[in-house]
């Protein structure tokens, strides 16, 4: 189908409305509910549970979720997915309102627990369908650019929500910024039920084994270097930003107005993880179109791998705060570059009725990345040190850019193979 036709642009555009507008929910709980826990009497270490829940979830249901997609089709597990993690964030609404709700057990922790593992189910069925249609509906030359809009969109949910879920819980309550987050990710199922069609298989196909993970050299390859980069940028980065900032006594003072205004450890971390954040989103749109534009995957992304290693050196080298926010803009450039031309990469060289198992060892491996680093991470920065820990991270994109040259070769016998020689 090419992408230039009006449908395909609007297939696109709905999904990337559906998961930005879902994306809501992936965030709106973390202001909230560390604040919430003492209120609920919610120990730390459920807290913590709570916020996880979903991310180990989606590491057991990635694989499942693929196979299906190429079993069934695309838009019925997008919707499907979309409608559970609405119905997992009206449970938030459950578990605070649960001692006022009639023969609901007043039990929070519980009802939060079951939201977070039903949002992981939805959200691995949405990830896995997301890129797949994306990849169906758009044409080889233009993958690229279509995959960075779509990742942009995934990526713009989480922080909006997290902006929006702090705003409307100090103005009104908890509780609002919950139905808010609830009846936007419904506006999403809306969305996708009206605009997105199959585009993936014309009747189901029963010879999809449900134990057919897909481990070829192109889905292996691309998600060992979402490996790396999730381990560095969630693992190392995020997980260890504020503990960095205090032992270093590196904070911000900005004066406003006349008014000074200082920013302790947590403040400031999170005005870096913004800074991040935002490069990375620029880029992902960027990254996609450039690999278009060049005709080749791996040279933007080699490009970016470096990009992202020189923040870690400058991270590593910092002598002063303002290098500190000049090493997050290029880690988050070089994480988000590298998230078009990557997806789009694994499109080319994947058939179009294995895509959504590929895209479900990508998802697999950069959730066991994300999920494995902190528990690496924040030891080693305590016990050893900071310049260890990131000097070690300069290392990783490094890693990532060998392992994917090599195996891009080893497939196709080029070191960079155009866009039409990588076309399956």
């Amino acid at each position: 189908m090419s992408e230039s036709a009006p449908n395909a642009r609007a297939v696109v555009l709905a999904v990337v409305a559906s998961t930005f507008f879902v994306g809501f929910g992936g965030g709106v709980i973390f202001p909230i509910l560390p604040n919430l826990g003492e209120v609920l009497g919610i120990s730390a270490f459920m807290v913590g549970v709570i916020l996880s829940a979903n991310r180990w979830t989606r590491l057991f249901a990635n694989a499942p979720a693929g196979i299906l997609v190429d079993r069934i089709g695309t838009r019925t597990p997008f919707i499907a997915g979309l409608a559970i993690e609405g119905v997992a964030t009206f449970g938030y609404v459950v578990a605070i309102l649960a001692p006022e709700i009639p023969f609901v057990p007043d039990v929070p922790e519980f009802w939060f627990v079951l939201a977070r593992v039903m949002w992981g189910v939805g959200s691995a069925l949405v990830f896995a369908t997301a890129y797949t249609i994306t990849a169906d509906v758009s044409e080889t030359a233009s993958r690229g650019t279509s995959m960075g809009i779509v990742r942009a969109g995934i990526t713009f949910g989480f922080p909006a929500g997290m902006v929006l879920g702090g705003l409307v819980s100090e103005l009104y309550s908890n509780a609002a910024a919950f139905v808010m987050a609830a009846a936007f990710a419904g506006l999403a199922s809306v969305i996708a039920y009206f605009i997105v069609p199959e585009t993936h298989v014309e009747s189901p196909d029963r010879s999809v084994s449900p134990l057919d993970v897909e481990l070829t050299l192109p889905a292996v390859t691309v998600g060992l270097v979402n490996f790396g980069l999730y381990f560095a940028y969630v693992g190392v980065l995020f997980s260890t930003l504020v503990v960095y900032l205090e032992a270093e006594s590196l904070t911000l003072s900005v004066e406003l107005l006349g008014y000074a205004i200082d920013y302790e450890e947590q403040g400031t971390s999170g005005l870096l993880m913004a800074v991040s954040v935002l490069s990375g989103a620029v880029f992902t749109i960027s990254g996609g179109a450039i690999s278009d534009r060049v005709g080749a995957r791996v040279p933007v992304l080699v490009c970016f791998l470096l990009t992202n290693c020189l923040g870690f050196v400058v991270l590593t080298t910092a002598p002063s705060f303002w290098f500190v926010v000049v090493a997050c803009g290029l880690i988050g450039a070089g994480q988000g570059g590298v998230g078009g031309p990557l997806t789009a990469l694994l499109a080319d060289l994947t058939p179009e009725e294995r895509m959504g198992r590929a895209m479900a060892t990508n998802n697999v491996l950069g959730d066991v990345g994300g999920g494995l680093g902190p528990l690496i991470a924040v030891p080693i920065a305590q016990s050893i040190g900071f310049d260890f820990i990131y000097t070690l991270s300069v290392f990783i994109p490094l890693c990532g850019a060998v392992v994917l040259v090599a195996g891009i070769y080893t497939h196709t016998g080029s070191l960079s193979p155009t866009v039409d020689e990588s076309a399956v």
